[in-house]
């Protein structure tokens, strides 16, 4: 029998998406699963994007130009100017998803054996995306007890090597739900420039900041404007998840020549996905209002009720709509698992996506779950309910 690649051995099962046959297998004996394991939002479409799904009038569904269609990417251009992101519309490639551009930006910017510095727990499509570009990702921890702020300056200067091509963030983070500070953005901009590498900034929940503070984008940082690659997503901000339409952001031309080779070999990006997102970027300032409030009360709601929780503890996130939370448990991949294979509270169990794989040290996080609050408030009282009887049963709970 033939062997099966390396590469795919290599390739990690995702932490979100490894448990969902036992989540399954759950609710076939007749539990009730609540679902705090992906970022999936609960909340509605935009009323613009339905319609326009509703209402298109082709007689052919054709490809889309390779780059995506321009009067898409002229709305995005123009979304973008709203945040002073100062690109346009030829500095936008779009891809299908988020997941698409980050593996084309890698594609089109490292070659095998290049390094990319991450401050992690990081999103862990990062780490299988860096493993199809044959690249490598090199990790700076950042600790739960300081709130997962951005490592030294001095822990990133240790990393770099002759094979080092840039620096990765994702801001608001995906799992911590961290928020960059000016100062922190201004270190990770001197270090691009220094050393001459290439910045990778995921912005896709930038909608979603809570501290008060202006948001701040990698353009925002002078003297490095074409070294940065800006990552997005209609994803998350208009509950579009399943139009699979993302976007590279760059000014740096020879890198938008490359990924276009990348974009022409898989031909186009989804045509009814993008017709969907062009018309919600036209959704209401109340439509994005509802949505902010919303995840506003709830990330209080479930940060308050984990931390009341005996021997839990979980940082306040000040972004996105995620938070990583430290469990008296002795592992969390099999706290997880046992949920769902095992446990349940008054017909429900709770499903959770284990930290350890938003980590490349296999000793990091092992006591770490992600939680994602894109359910109601009602089911997050639910959940948190069965989450404390089941850290009370669970056998290799461990002293607070």
């Amino acid at each position: 029998m033939p062997s099966i690649s390396k590469r795919g051995e290599q390739m990690p099962a995702s932490p979100i998406r490894k448990l969902v046959p036992l989540a399954n297998a759950a609710k076939a004996r007749g539990v009730k699963v609540y679902h705090l394991n992906i970022g999936q939002p609960d909340l509605p479409t935009p009323p613009n994007g339905l319609e326009a799904l509703k209402h298109i009038d082709r007689t052919t569904l054709e490809y889309s130009p390779s780059e995506g269609l321009r009067s898409l990417r002229e709305k995005l251009a123009s979304y973008y100017h709203r945040f002073n992101i100062n690109v346009d519309v030829d500095d936008i490639i779009v891809t299908t998803g988020g997941s698409e551009a980050v593996l084309f930006a890698f594609m089109a910017c490292l070659d095998p054996g290049d390094e990319i510095i991450v401050p992690e727990p990081a999103y862990a499509n990062y780490m299988a995306f860096a493993i199809s570009a044959g690249a490598k990702i090199v990790t700076v921890p950042s600790s739960i007890d300081e709130g997962f702020a951005l490592p030294p300056v001095e822990k990133f200067e240790e990393l770099i090597t002759p094979r080092t091509k840039g620096i990765l963030i994702c801001n608001p983070n995906n799992p911590t739900g961290y928020l960059y500070t000016q100062k922190e953005m201004n270190q990770i901009r001197d270090i691009v420039k220094r050393h001459d590498l290439f910045l990778f900034s995921d912005e896709v929940y930038r909608e979603y900041c809570y501290t008060g503070a202006p948001y701040i984008s990698a353009f925002h940082l002078p003297g490095i404007e074409e070294q940065v690659v800006l990552i997005d997503s209609v994803s998350k901000r208009y509950s579009e998840c399943g139009i699979r339409i993302g976007a590279i952001i760059t000014k740096h031309k020879e890198l938008k020549k490359n990924v276009m080779k990348f974009c022409q070999a898989r031909l186009s990006p989804p045509l009814l996905g993008q017709i969907v997102a062009e018309a919600s970027i036209d959704a209401s300032p109340d439509y994005m209002l509802m949505t902010y409030n919303e995840y506003v009360e709830r990330r209080k709601f479930l940060i308050d009720g984990l931390n009341r929780i005996p021997g839990v503890y979980s940082p306040i996130p000040m972004g996105a709509f995620y938070t990583v939370a430290s469990l008296p448990v002795d592992d969390a991949d099999r706290f997880c698992e046992w949920c769902l294979r095992e446990f349940e509270y008054e017909g429900a169990t709770v499903f959770m996506a284990p930290a350890s794989g938003f980590y490349t040290n296999p000793e990091l996080g092992r006591n770490e779950v992600r939680l994602a609050y894109v359910i109601n408030k009602e089911d997050l009282g639910a959940a948190l309910r069965v989450l404390a009887e089941a850290l009370k049963a669970y056998p290799g709970r461990t002293q607070p």
